[in-house]
This record gives structure tokens, C-alpha cells and sequence, in this order.
């Protein structure tokens, strides 16, 4: 009886240990949040006009970004993300997978127009609140991080 009550107490003890290593942060943790330019040059960074002219959101299963078909953010799923020796590679599920308008084809604007590739999209940290999408047409300019006012 001792020696169960000292084991429950030492499994105890060593949860909230095992709780906090278990639980790694994702690689694409420091992405997450607003961001501002690429299609165009960025604007200002600061507060709520930021906040509600986002280009790109990144999340930690969704990736949205502004359209210019429609007022709604595209989003797409987040299949995988690696770490690559610049920034990040997004996997993205592929469009017929996740639903999707159109019989399930991708609108035009679904991806970033990255290497011809929907479901792939690769960011370029250039700093601490700026990073750049290299290889897709349709975000020319850099990105940087919305901050609050």
C-alpha cells in the first residue's frame, strides 16, 4: 500500500515535467499572426488599420490570405510545415480534399501562385517582421507583421 501511494505520488509530481515537454511549439510559431504588403509595398504596420488590411494570417492549421475576387479571406489547411535554412515551407491540403467552391476546383486566386504548385508555398524570413513569399507571382513585395497600436 506504501509503495503504490509512493509511486501515484511521484507520477504526480512528474506530470506537469512531462505535460510541458511533451508539448513542443510548432516551427512556424513565430509566423503566426497579421501581416501587411505583398501584393503591394507594406503600409503602415501599427494598429487596427493593420489589423483589418491583412494580406496574409497565418494560424497553426490555416493559412488565409486576402482575394481579390471576393471580400472573404481564402484559406487553406495546413497539411505539413518544415523548417528550411531561410524560413519555412507551408504543405497545404490539396484543394479537392478540403472543399472547396467550383465542384471542388481551386479558384484562381486558392494559392499564392507559387511555382505553379496551389498547394505549396515557401516564406523567406528576411527579419524579426518581415518576410517575403520568393517564386510567387501574385506577392511581388515583402510582407511585414501587423503590431498593435
Amino acid at each position: 500500500m506504501q509503495r503504490r501511494s509512493l509511486l501515484s505520488a511521484s507520477l504526480l509530481l512528474a506530470t506537469p515535467a512531462l505535460a510541458q515537454s511533451a508539448r513542443q511549439a510548432p516551427p512556424h510559431e513565430w509566423i503566426f499572426g497579421s501581416w501587411i504588403g505583398g501584393q503591394f509595398p507594406p503600409g503602415d504596420t501599427q494598429g487596427q488599420e493593420c489589423q483589418g488590411g491583412a494580406t496574409v494570417i497565418f494560424l497553426r492549421d490555416v493559412v488565409m490570405r486576402a482575394s481579390a475576387l471576393e471580400v472573404a479571406y481564402r484559406q487553406r489547411l495546413v497539411e505539413t510545415v518544415a523548417l528550411i535554412p531561410d524560413g519555412l515551407e507551408f504543405r497545404f491540403v490539396p484543394y479537392g480534399a478540403s472543399g472547396g467552391s467550383f465542384n471542388n476546383r481551386p479558384a484562381p486566386d486558392a494559392g499564392f501562385s507559387c511555382d505553379n504548385n496551389p498547394d505549396l508555398l515557401r516564406v523567406r524570413r528576411r527579419g524579426p517582421d518581415e518576410i517575403a513569399f520568393p517564386g510567387c507571382l501574385e506577392f511581388p513585395s515583402v510582407l511585414r507583421r501587423c503590431r498593435p497600436a
